[in-house]
């Protein structure tokens, strides 16, 4: 085997070179919670300890890294080198024909209506967005919640609003989804309702306002990572005739 050489190529970013061939990578992602995730693929399986190693020295902890709940190979290599686990996400797949949810047939909750990103204000979404994540904040914690990559400016926690549909009670903007197409399926990656507004039917009506504009786009399903301790979400998205597919474990080096 040749010598390898590891590289930190970019901020964000290492790689492996053996004989002037690439034959590892390792990159670092930043979350919007501030949680700092890494991630390893390499061509040659000697190589991982040595990028692992090389990128550990670079960074601060606390640091995490997600690992597929049956990937007992990636787990034990990470566990090596100090990574423990720390929660378990679950991946489901949705389908978004109403007559397989069966959402169709229950009723928006009096007084509310869904709004689509683009009819909503801008402003008032915003700051509906920050109140949510504040709840979050001071109640279980957006680090018990499936981490979500977004490219955004520092302070940014919304992106692209178009994404996005708003539910409206009583004039109030009290819950939010987001959607990202991805080819014949879609994304959630958030749903999400005023702590005083729980248990009112808000989250269902989001998700069936949701699930209905992906069928009538022609998209057949829709997935969602979902945290297992988060037994409402759970339950709402069984409701609808989710499956669960796969499973993620977070693990974290402190």
């Amino acid at each position: 085997m040749y010598p390898v050489t590891i590289t930190r190529a970019a901020e964000t970013h290492w790689q492996a070179v053996a004989d002037d061939r690439i034959v590892g990578h390792g990159d670092l992602s930043h979350r919007t919670d501030g949680r700092l995730f890494v991630s390893i693929d390499v061509w040659q399986e000697a190589v991982f300890d040595r990028l692992a190693t090389a990128m550990l020295a670079d960074l601060p902890t606390p640091l995490h890294t997600l690992v597929g709940e049956s990937d007992t190979d990636l787990r034990s290599r990470w566990e090596r080198l100090g990574f423990t686990p720390v929660r378990r996400e679950w991946e489901y797949v949705v389908p978004t024909d109403p007559r397989a949810t069966g959402l169709d047939t229950v009723p928006v909750p009096a007084g509310t209506t869904v709004l689509p990103g683009a009819a909503a204000d801008e402003g008032r979404l915003r700051t509906l967005d920050r109140a949510i994540r504040a709840e979050v904040d001071a109640a279980a914690g957006w680090r018990t919640m499936p981490a979500e990559v977004l490219p955004l400016p520092p302070g940014d926690t919304l992106g692209d609003p178009s994404k996005y549909a708003v539910a409206v009670r009583g004039g109030r903007y009290v819950g939010l989804v987001r959607v990202v197409p991805v080819r014949r399926r879609a994304r959630i990656g958030l749903i999400a309702v005023r702590a005083d507004q729980h248990r009112q039917g808000v989250g269902r009506a989001l998700l069936a306002h949701a699930l209905g504009s992906l069928h009538r786009n022609g998209t057949g399903s829709a997935w969602v990572e979902l945290d297992e301790s988060n037994a409402p979400a759970i339950a709402l998205f069984e409701g609808a005739g989710a499956r669960r597919t796969s499973g993620y474990l977070e693990l974290e080096r402190s």
